[in-house]
């Protein structure tokens, strides 16, 4: 099995980039940019891992830019962004892939057809670099005068992920370091390996502005869909000294009766996020006549349906969850349970909804038999066109 990793590189420091924060980790339609660039990677399933490699005084923003994403530990950037990029190889030597993709983390509309176009190059050549041939007129200035119109003619625009057999450019980069070459195709050039050129995209575009940011923005807005789901879940009360909900751990006269801990508002959520997703049911995922999953944390089921989501390009928008019971009283506790929910899915806990009601007596919750939940997930999702939902 050929074996590729993505590097993805976020060391800048964007001096161009008007901003409070380096422009990867600026807010892109509500998920840091540097996110967006590592998802569609983690979507492709030629892509075996995913290295970041970040400024070194970047890991607290990091760390908050890809919660729940499973990359690899991110390496340090060097001054330049060649040095970035070796350092990034260096640290695959060991794991020696055969081929590796690198990427700039400010191109977050990276699309799949795009990292399978340079995968597949890469069989018949050792460096691939996607492009778009130039279309606009060239000029040739002198001063603000134009000295002469350029020939158009054979000129590409370059993008990234290249992509390179992993020896061979890292030997690349070990021969000409400290050369500050503008790409990694320049430098496999000067070491005489041949490039081959893939199309590229016109969505691939590099963010370096603050108006870059704003046109990505409008883009951002206008490509995501927006799913719903809805999950329901009711267990009874039974023998013990505590009820789970929402991740929390609640004293009660009864505990509640179910193949795993039986809470009532993680089932109903993790429901709610497969169904927006469109990948079945908690029971499909967890069969309870599994004894793998017996007396297993609830918590476990919704950071499932949370990692496909992400997995898939997607993001949470919001959920609400309502808790229908006489007891115990959920008011004391709503707080700690959306904080609760807010970590194991990974998402703002202005994200996140709690409510609790009653049947005024009525029913099996209103006798006191046992809880009821209902959850409704919105997630926004890549378009289906993009490649990138893999759940």
């Amino acid at each position: 099995m050929v074996t590729c990793v993505a590097l993805v590189i976020a060391a800048g420091r964007g001096t161009r980039f008007d901003a409070s924060l380096p422009k990867q980790y600026w807010p892109l339609g509500g998920a840091p940019l540097i996110r967006r660039s590592l998802l569609p990677f983690l979507a492709h399933p030629g892509v075996t891992a995913v290295r970041p490699v970040i400024h070194p005084d970047d890991r607290v923003l990091f760390d908050k830019a890809a919660r729940g994403l499973s990359v690899l530990e991110p390496v340090s950037g060097g001054a330049t962004r060649q040095e970035s990029v070796r350092l990034g190889l260096e640290s695959l030597a060991n794991m020696d892939p055969d081929l590796v993709l690198i990427h700039d983390a400010a191109r977050p509309f990276l699309s799949a057809d795009v990292i399978t176009r340079v995968i597949e190059a890469l069989g018949a050549g050792p460096a691939v670099v996607p492009a778009l041939p130039v279309s606009d007129t060239l000029k040739r200035a002198d001063g603000t005068l134009v000295a002469e119109t350029v020939d158009r003619r054979e000129l590409w625009r370059a993008q990234t992920p290249q992509g390179f057999r992993f020896r061979a450019i890292l030997e690349a980069h070990r021969k000409l370091a400290g050369q500050e070459l503008t790409d990694d195709a320049a430098v496999a050039e000067r070491l005489g390996l041949s490039v081959t050129l893939v199309v590229g995209s016109e969505d691939n575009a590099k963010i370096t502005t603050t108006d870059d940011l704003a046109r990505a923005e409008r883009h951002a807005s206008m490509s995501r869909i927006t799913r719903t789901g809805i999950g329901f879940d009711v267990h009874r009360f039974g023998p013990g000294d505590h009820v789970m909900l929402g991740g929390l751990r609640i004293a009660h006269d009864s505990g509640l009766i179910g193949h795993s801990d039986a809470d009532v508002a993680l089932h109903a959520l993790t429901d709610a996020l497969l169904g927006a997703l469109g990948v079945g049911d908690i029971g499909e995922h967890f069969p309870p006549t599994d004894p793998r999953w017996r007396g297993e944390p609830s918590e476990t089921f919704a950071r499932h349906a949370g990692r496909l989501l992400t997995e898939g390009g997607g993001e949470i928008s919001n959920v609400d969850i309502v808790i229908i019971c006489e007891r115990p009283k959920i008011a004391p506790h709503r707080a700690a349970i959306v904080r609760q929910i807010s970590e194991i899915l990974s998402v703002d806990a202005g994200c996140v909804s709690v409510k609790a009601t009653t049947t005024e007596k009525l029913g099996f919750t209103g006798r006191g038999e046992g809880i009821a939940a209902q959850a409704i997930a919105t997630v926004l999702m890549p378009p289906p066109a993009l490649g990138t939902r893999r759940v």
